[in-house]
Formats: structure tokens, sequence, C-alpha cells
């Protein structure tokens, strides 16, 4: 079950560098284009389906989440969205695309914003993620929020914190249930830091050996995993291609339950918008592990 990603750290850093860098897989005009439609799309959804926004979620660093697509009388199961940005960009107000999507399906969505590198340490970052689970597992009930039926997913840097939040080890000190995350979506995600500790993402992210560590979903598999969809584009970084991959394994390997998902034609920055359209392969999936297929 061991990683076979930890041995890149020995790679040559211009590999690295190139394999690990998702912004030179397409034009600037195109990614610019994608961070757009990130806004847009969400914008819209704010204005359609927010139900609860601005919510804190974390008294200690004051970050805050929105709530989409709740309905009174009911308790609905949630999906927990956090954002990419390689930890350094973007923010909740970029992270609702799927609300519209998933309140079809009579599925409550959630954004979530955390503070930033370099400004704010890795292990800040994880610890106001595993936060914000735990407070939508013991105050969902106030939002219409079903606690039993939450699910996580991200893209990207919020790939790799969503495997931070169904790892093991963290729920006791957060007074949450080992199985508090029912399933899990990370998208494009870094499942081990060591290779991205060697690369040109060191200059803002700083990680040392112990952080590597503490902080590669692959070096601290729960001894009870959830069932998980790991789905990465066609025309990622060869980087991310290898550590969706990896970590898949490494799931299934555990016994847990694993799907793996390469999306065709898609880019590392307009596969998760994929999310928001329910007859794709990408939303199918998520639904399919919620229960509402």
């Amino acid at each position: 079950m061991a990683s076979r990603i930890a041995e890149e750290a020995g790679w040559p850093r211009e590999r690295l560098d190139r394999d690990y860098n998702a912004r030179a897989t397409i034009p600037v005009a195109a990614y610019e284009a994608e961070m757009l439609r990130y806004r847009a799309m969400s914008d819209a959804a704010r204005e359609s389906h927010a139900t609860h926004l601005d919510v804190v979620y974390d008294e200690e660093s004051g970050q805050a989440l929105d709530i989409f697509g709740t309905a009174a009388g009911e308790l609905r199961p949630v999906f927990v969205f956090i954002h990419g940005g390689y930890w350094r960009a973007l923010s909740k107000r970029d992270s609702a695309f799927m609300a519209g999507m998933l309140a079809k399906h009579g599925i409550a969505s959630v954004a979530v914003d955390y503070r930033l590198a370099p400004e704010t340490s890795l292990t800040e970052i994880v610890r106001e993620m595993r936060a914000a689970i735990a407070f939508l597992s013991k105050n969902g009930r106030a939002y219409g929020i079903d606690p039993d039926r939450i699910f996580v997913g991200g893209s990207s840097a919020g790939g790799h914190l969503t495997g931070t939040v169904i790892a093991g080890g963290w729920q006791k000190d957060f007074g949450v249930s080992e199985d508090v995350v029912k399933g899990a979506l990370p998208v494009s995600g870094l499942f081990h830091l060591g290779p991205i500790a060697k690369s040109y993402v060191q200059d803002w992210m700083k990680l040392d050996d112990a952080a590597v560590g503490a902080l590669s979903p692959a070096e601290n598999l729960p001894g009870r995993g959830c069932p998980i969809v790991v789905a990465y584009a066609a025309g990622e970084a060869d980087g991310f291609k290898r550590q969706s991959v990896d970590y898949d394994r490494q799931w299934r390997e555990a016994g847990f339950s694993s799907e793996l998902i390469e999306v065709p034609w898609r880019n590392h920055f307009d596969v998760i918008l994929d999310l928001a359209d329910e007859d794709t392969e990408l939303s199918r999936a998520l639904l399919r592990l919620i229960g509402k297929a």
C-alpha cells in the first residue's frame, strides 16, 4: 500500500517543475477564461440557490462557508467543495458552480473558504478544512444538512485537502466519528507532497519533511476508508495523472472502494466544471457516490 509517488522527490527539479505545472498545459488566455467561468457560474448559483452565506465555521481563523440547495422541513445530504489554486488562489466565491445540478437531485452543497499560502501554512489550511467538516457534522442540522451524509470533493489543491479530511488520525481531536465523511471525490488531486516540496511550488509552500509526512494523504490512510471516486483530466500535466492513479491503487489495496476516472477532452482547469452538468461522467459518478443516481 506504500505510495509510489514518494520516490519522485528524488527526480530532477526540471522534470518535477514540468510535471506539476498545470498552468503550462493550456494557453494563458484559456486559463483566464476558465477562471472567469468559475466566478460567473458560481455567482449565478449564489443568486438562485444560496440559502446561508458567510457562515463562520472556525472561530480561530474566522473562516466561513456558503450553503446552497437546502430545503425547509428536510435534512439533505451535502457535497462540500474545496477549491484549488495551489493553496494560494481562488475562494468560495469561485466554488459553487455545481450547486444547481445538485439541488435538482435533492443534494445540498457547501463552498468553503480557507486562508491562503504563503501567509498561511499548509498545516493550518488542513486544520481549517477539518474544522469545516467538524462544524457541519455538529451543526449541520440547523442549516438543513444531514450530518450523517457528508460527502467531500475538491479540485487540484482542493483534491489534496479532500484527501486530508478522509485521512486517518484527526477525527478524535475534532470530536467527530472516524467515518464523518461518507464519500469523496478528489479531482486532479495531489496525494503525496514529496515531489511538490522539490518543485517550484516549494517557493511559496515551504514544506519541511515533517509537513510532507503529516499532510500527505498517501502517507495517512485511514483504518476504515469511505468510498471514493478519483478523477483527473486527460489533458493533465503528467504528475497529476500519476498522483491520481497511485492514490486509487493505494485505496483499493487497502481494501477500500475506489473508482478511477480519466475524463476525456478536458484539462486541469475545465474538468471540474463538468459537475455543473448532470449528463457528464463526473456528475454521474458523484450522484452514484451520494446515492442519488
